[in-house]
């Protein structure tokens, strides 16, 4: 599929996939829009991505109402803001805990810039979201889009503000990073574990919230949808305790964080896969989560 274009999502009814070029790797970005009598965007893009995200709406022909960004990560809420000022009657619904992060993201920039380091050039300085055009939602709470619903269920492992969206009349539910980065050329779950509040267990139970929901399409939030499978799921809750087992064994040997950092960083090629990533993509991908598993252990400690 080209960057930029709105593709329909096998199964659903009105529900497309566009592929945002975010990180310049094709298909890494993922948002999805839903034309229904209120039309919703989920996720966002980082907001350096823009062009691709607004250019799939008006595509479609699409005036958004709703925006819903799974969680704050400014690779999946940063375009918030933007939407908002092309888009005139569209709000934002997002986890209560994020909500003062889009409506002041000072904080939020500072996080992201400290924790993505050269990444940083893939992304814009986020628009503030107006107090008046934004609402906090807790899990189980409801997002009414006229013809179908949206229903969130706390997903916090990844980030203590995330919540995954279940559509039950198209059976999807649309993941953020709650069920990992899928790689489709591997048909294989790719950890992700960003500081500074990863949760191993909790990222665990956020997999069987999903798999209790029996779904027919998994929207991930990276590298697009996917049927549902259930044992790929259970494989990810695997990978994600040996990947957190590897990092404590590591750092038992080094006894020094930034050299345990490179080491993995200088095995990321074969870790990531950087055919798919792209080695400069790869290396940042790991020094994150490897970030994300310190900042875990400690926090355990």
């Amino acid at each position: 599929m080209t960057i930029g274009d709105a593709h329909p999502v096998t199964g659903t009814a009105d529900v497309y996939y566009v592929d945002t070029g975010m990180y310049d790797v094709e298909s890494y970005g993922s948002v999805y829009i839903i034309d229904a009598e209120r039309p919703a965007i989920i996720d966002t893009g980082t907001g350096g991505d823009y062009d691709a995200v607004s250019g799939a709406l008006d595509e479609l022909d699409i005036d958004l109402e709703l925006v819903v960004p799974t969680h704050v990560h400014l690779d999946h809420a940063g375009g918030a803001g933007r939407l908002l000022e092309d888009h005139p009657d569209a709000e934002v619904r997002i986890h209560e805990r994020g909500v003062r992060h889009l409506v002041d993201p000072e904080r939020l920039v500072a996080g992201t810039k400290s924790a993505v380091g050269d990444q940083w050039q893939y992304y814009a300085e986020p628009v503030p979201v107006p107090e008046d055009r934004i609402e906090g939602i807790a899990d189980g709470d409801e997002i009414d889009l006229g013809d179908r619903t949206l229903t969130a269920h706390e997903a916090p492992g990844h980030a203590p503000h995330q919540h995954v969206f279940h559509e039950p009349d198209d059976g999807i539910v649309f993941t953020g990073d709650a069920a990992g980065i899928y790689v489709p050329d591997e048909d294989d779950i790719r950890e992700t574990s960003p500081p500074p509040q990863f949760d191993l267990d909790q990222a665990r139970r956020d997999v069987s919230t999903i798999v209790d929901l029996e779904p027919e399409t998994l929207a991930f939030g990276h590298f697009g949808p996917r049927e549902f499978d259930e044992a790929l799921l259970s494989d990810y809750k695997r990978t994600l305790v040996e990947w957190v087992e590897a990092v404590r064994r590591k750092r038992g040997e080094l006894d020094d964080d930034e050299a345990v950092v490179e080491h993995f960083v200088s095995h990321a090629e074969e870790m990531t896969g950087a055919g798919t990533w792209g080695d400069r993509k790869a290396a940042d991908e790991v020094r994150l989560n490897v970030a994300g598993v310190l900042a875990f252990l400690d926090h355990e400690a």
